[in-house]
């Protein structure tokens, strides 16, 4: 770039195509947004000549996606081989259908490279050269991380759908992360939060009706909240002090939130188990 302005007009020629594919990588338009901006800060602080600020930036912008996602899902991933990378990525981008919540239920199932390889092939047209650069890792290993993400798309809806445990954790989590779009998707219409009266004593909202107002009570909420098993139901419990004080007992219908009870009867609590299998004291 010949100057500051230069760069910043070149930058934001870019920022749509930059945001589109974060978007749908992460499936989350505010993360997009904040990556899109950490590759801007990467972009102004770097001093590297660039040659190609396209391939420059998807890049960047890619490989912070699959940061967000290691950190969402902080397990080992498997190497499929180790090989040296394709050259800078410079393809033209496809603007793709956006990512439905069928199709989001899936990918959240995939390792973060399946993702990032599926998302950026399938969706967008990349070369698996490209997506190997972005990757760190070879064309072949590219071609089959992607195979195996089409192959988790292919399997029949009722395999696709999450079991209940998994809504549970997928709420709490984008609860905790203050998500407010995923939230939406993972609550029925008419998703209703109620008490019991000891709970209500603990200070829990009597009742909360409607997708929107259920949402926006759980954004950026249920940060002590551990998963449990209430009895043989997934749930999950504020623990304080190595005792369950309050628990949150979902009723789970076709893969999403329906309610969700609070509940600190004694007898309630005594039957509550941390489904990582410690002990609450």
């Amino acid at each position: 770039m010949t100057n500051e302005f230069d760069q910043t007009a070149a930058f934001e020629a870019e920022r749509p195509r930059l945001l589109r594919i974060a978007g749908h990588v992460l499936g989350d338009a505010s993360e997009a947004e904040d990556v899109v901006q950490q590759a801007w800060l990467r972009l102004h602080g770097t001093s590297t000549q660039i040659d190609n600020l396209a391939g420059w930036l998807t890049t960047v912008t890619t490989r912070l996606c699959l940061d967000r996602l290691r950190q969402r899902t902080p397990v080992p991933e498997e190497d499929l081989e180790t090989a040296e990378t394709a050259p800078d990525p410079a393809d033209e981008v496809a603007l793709a259908d956006t990512v439905g919540v069928a199709l989001q239920v899936v990918l959240d199932r995939m390792s973060p490279k399946e993702r990032v390889a599926f998302v950026l092939h399938d969706s967008f047209g990349f070369e698996f050269d490209t997506i190997a650069a972005v990757l760190d890792t070879s064309s072949t290993a590219a071609r089959k991380l992607a195979s195996r993400a089409r192959a988790k798309v292919a399997q029949p809806a009722a395999e696709d759908a999450l079991a209940d445990w998994e809504v549970v954790d997928a709420f709490l989590a984008a609860a905790r992360g203050g998500e407010f779009t995923r939230l939406m998707e993972l609550l029925a219409p008419d998703a209703v939060i109620s008490a019991d009266s000891a709970a209500l004593l603990a200070g829990t909202p009597e009742r909360i009706a409607g997708r929107d107002a259920v949402a926006t009570f759980f954004n950026g909420a249920a940060q002590a909240a551990f998963p449990v098993f209430l009895g043989d139901r997934p749930g999950a419990a504020w623990i304080h002090r190595g005792e369950a004080r309050v628990a949150f007992d979902f009723v789970i219908a076709d893969g999403r939130v329906q309610q969700i009870t609070f509940r600190a009867a004694p007898e309630v609590l005594a039957d509550v188990r941390r489904r990582d299998g410690a002990v609450l004291r």
